[in-house]
C-alpha cells in the first residue's frame, strides 16, 4: 500500500499497476477533526489518498 499527496497520486497508481497488474483502488484517507499523521510515501507532505489492489 501506498500513501500519496495530490503531487505524486500518479506515481503511486502506476506503480501499484506495474508491480500488481491490477486495477488499484484509490480511497480518500479521511481527516476528520485530527490531522492524519502519515505522510506520503514519496515525500514529506501529508497523505490524502490511499493506494491498493
Amino acid at each position: 500500500m501506498y500513501y500519496a499527496c495530490n503531487e505524486h497520486i500518479e506515481v503511486a497508481i502506476d506503480m501499484v499497476v506495474d508491480e500488481e497488474e491490477l486495477a488499484p483502488v484509490v480511497e480518500k484517507v479521511e481527516t476528520s477533526k485530527e490531522p492524519l499523521s502519515t505522510s506520503c510515501s514519496f515525500c514529506d507532505s501529508a497523505a490524502i489518498y490511499s493506494v491498493d489492489t
